[in-house]
C-alpha cells in the first residue's frame, strides 16, 4: 500500500510521519504555509521522546499525485472541509481509490461514499497539535495514538486489516473492527466536549456544560435507535495512560477545536459534532439547546478570530436562558435549563 494523507494537521502529520519512519511509502497533501515549510524545510515531529525533521514527499493538490493501484487516503481534513476535499480527489483520482476517514463525527464517511465506492471509518485517538508551520507535536511517548479502523457503513475486510496491520506497526495501536460507527458514535459523545474547552476558561461550572451536551447527546442517539456505547472508547484515561501521554517543553495544547481557534482559522468543525447532536435532535424531536448554543457561540467566535478561553460558562448559561425565556408554547428551546 502507499499510502496519501490528505489533511497534514496534528493527527495526519503524526500519522504520517509514523508510517514514514516504520518505512511506509507516504505523500502528504498540505496547503497554504504549512505545505511551503514541509516542501523547503521537512515535517518537524516531536514527541516528549523525540525531536526529529523528516524528509517527506508533500503537494498542495491532489492532481499532483501520480495515483495507482495500491494507493489507499486517508482522510485527515476537518470535517467542514471534507466536502472540498473529496471533489479535488475525485476530479485526480479514480472512484477505485480507497478512502479511510480519520476523522472526528459521523458525517464524513457518507459523504465519501457519494463519490467513492471503498470507504472505511476509522476512530480516532492521537493526542497531537498542529500551532506552526511545518511542525506536528505528538504527546504520547508510549503509542502515539489508538486507530481501529472498519468498512463503512459495516464489516472488515482484508485492506482495513492490512491498514489496521500498518499502523500498529508504525507505533500505534490498531485493530480492523466491523462495527467501527459505532464506536465512532462513542467518541462524538466525548467530542461534545470540545466546544466548551475551546470556548470557555476551564473550572467546574465549565464541566457542567460538558456534562449537559453529553445528556443531550445520549438522549438523541437513544432516540434515533443509534448504538453507541463503547466502554473502551468512553475510558479515557486508561487510554492515555496506555499511550503515556506528556507535555512537550511543559506544555500541551488543547483539542482540535481549541486548536482552530488558537490559529485563527475562521471555521470550527463543531458544527459536525455538536451539530450532529442537534441534527439528529431536530429529526427526532428531542430539544438540545445545551449543542444548538455551543454550535453558535462557536461560529461566532471563529468568524471573530477570537482566540480560546474567551468566555465564562455563565456566559453561555446566560444564552441558554435566553434561549429558554424567548420560546413559546413548548418549541424544542423550551427545554428546562439548569443554573
Amino acid at each position: 500500500m502507499q499510502f496519501v494523507i490528505f489533511g497534514a494537521g496534528a493527527v495526519g502529520g503524526a500519522v504520517g510521519a509514523r508510517l514514514h519512519q516504520a518505512g511506509c511509502d507516504v505523500t502528504l497533501i498540505a496547503r497554504g504555509p504549512h505545505f511551503e515549510a514541509i516542501k523547503r524545510e521537512g515535517l518537524r515531529f516531536e514527541t516528549p521522546v523525540e525531536r526529529v525533521v523528516l524528509e517527506l514527499p508533500v503537494v498542495n493538490d491532489p492532481a499532483a499525485v501520480s495515483w495507482r493501484e495500491g494507493h489507499v487516503v486517508l482522510l485527515v481534513v476537518k470535517s467542514q472541509d471534507t466536502a472540498s476535499a473529496l471533489a479535488s480527489l475525485r476530479a485526480a483520482a479514480p472512484p477505485s481509490l480507497p478512502i479511510v476517514c480519520l476523522q472526528n463525527g459521523v458525517e464524513n464517511e457518507r459523504l465519501a461514499l457519494r463519490m467513492f465506492g471503498t470507504v472505511y471509518g476509522a476512530v480516532v485517538m492521537v493526542p497531537a497539535a498542529h500551532l506552526e508551520p511545518g511542525v506536528v507535536q505528538a504527546y504520547g511517548a508510549a503509542l502515539t495514538g489508538i486507530i481501529d479502523v472498519g468498512r463503512y457503513p459495516s464489516g472488515s475486510d482484508e485492506r482495513g486489516q492490512a491498514i489496521a496491520g500498518a499502523l500498529a506497526g508504525a507505533g500505534f495501536s490498531s485493530s480492523a473492527r466491523p462495527d467501527v460507527m459505532r464506536l465512532k458514535y462513542a467518541k462524538l459523545l466525548l467530542n461534545l466536549g470540545n466546544a466548551v474547552h475551546a470556548l470557555c476558561v476551564p473550572g467546574p461550572r465549565s464541566e457542567a456544560l460538558v456534562a449537559l451536551a453529553r445528556d443531550e447527546g445520549r438522549a438523541v442517539l437513544l432516540a434515533a435507535g443509534i448504538a453507541f456505547v463503547a466502554e473502551e472508547v468512553e475510558n479515557v484515561r486508561s487510554r492515555w495512560e496506555r499511550m503515556q501521554v506528556r507535555e512537550i517543553d511543559g506544555e500541551r495544547a488543547g483539542s482540535s477545536t481549541w486548536q482552530s481557534l488558537a490559529r485563527g482559522t475562521r471555521a470550527i468543525e463543531t458544527d459536525y459534532l455538536n451539530g450532529e447532536i442537534s441534527l439528529l435532535g431536530r429529526l427526532h424531536e428531542v430539544p438540545t439547546p445545551v449543542n444548538d448554543t455551543l454550535c453558535q457561540l462557536a461560529d461566532r467566535l471563529a468568524r471573530e478570530r477570537a482566540a480560546p478561553g474567551q468566555l465564562s460558562p455563565e456566559d453561555v448559561f446566560a444564552q441558554l436562558s435566553s434561549r429558554h425565556t424567548d420560546s413559546t408554547g413548548g418549541g424544542r428551546d423550551a427545554a428546562t435549563v439548569p443554573g
